[in-house]
């Protein structure tokens, strides 16, 4: 008896051989035959069950088939296939199917992507200088600066301390009334006034400001009317600095 009893295990053994020799190892996640195709296995099974049980006899044959189907699915569902190739055992994946080489979670289904939106930076435009201009006018025959010109060289002053490096040239001008010489040597006067303003009043470096005189020579307005002559009797400056 104990002879038979290990007679007939031989077809359900040599079915479980069989179908072992068809599936790779789990750990690599790739097995042909899994929990997703059982079926296949079942058949299989039942046929290499068959097929061994006739060896014994032809009574064994449909005992064997019985054994080696059932076999066959057991040993498929002990199987961690990986049927879509994402790394990720069929038996946890979540999201069977999943296209090649898309990113996915520990469950198997994909990993969503936001697509960045980019920002537009406006350049923005650097001057290549900064200009500050003075327009101081004097009364007739005067080289007084009035206290209405304060507030305009001061704002040169300060803008000469933002920027060390720069200096300045104080240009005196006058009308057309008298004589050239004596034109010319009232608009030093009036250059000289507003310097030293700049430099006495405001500390700017004395070295920084230089002044000259232009007479009655570079008018801006015209000399015929009383209007044209209180505009060219003036003192101008410019100053310019990389910002």
């Amino acid at each position: 008896m104990r002879v038979r009893s290990m007679m007939g295990l031989a077809p359900i053994l040599l079915a479980s051989s069989v179908l072992s020799g068809c599936v790779t190892t789990s750990s690599t996640g790739d097995a042909p035959l899994n929990q997703g195709n059982w079926p296949l296995c079942s058949v299989i099974g039942g046929l290499a069950g068959a097929g061994l049980g006739a060896i014994e006899s032809s009574a064994w044959a449909a005992g064997g088939a019985l054994a080696g189907a059932v076999v066959g699915t057991l040993i498929c569902y002990a199987q961690d296939g990986d049927e879509d190739d994402d790394g990720v055992f069929d038996r946890r994946d979540r999201c069977l199917g999943t296209p090649s080489n898309t990113p996915v979670h520990t469950n198997g289904c994909p990993i969503k992507e936001y697509a960045s939106t980019p920002v537009e930076v406006e350049p923005v435009e650097v001057a290549d200088t900064v200009r500050v201009e003075l327009d101081v006018k004097f009364d007739f025959n005067k080289s007084d600066v009035k206290a209405g010109s304060q507030a305009d060289i001061k704002s040169l002053a300060d803008f000469m301390k933002q920027y060390p490096q720069t200096t300045t040239t104080v240009e005196g001008h006058t009308d057309a009334i008298g004589s050239d010489a004596y034109n010319r040597g009232l608009s030093e006067r009036r250059a000289n006034a507003v310097r030293d303003v700049l430099v006495q009043q405001h500390g700017i470096d004395s070295g920084r400001v230089s002044s000259v005189g232009y007479g009655e020579s570079q008018p801006v307005a015209d000399n015929a009317s009383e209007s044209g002559r209180a505009i060219n009797r003036r003192v101008e400056a410019e100053v310019e600095a990389q910002p």
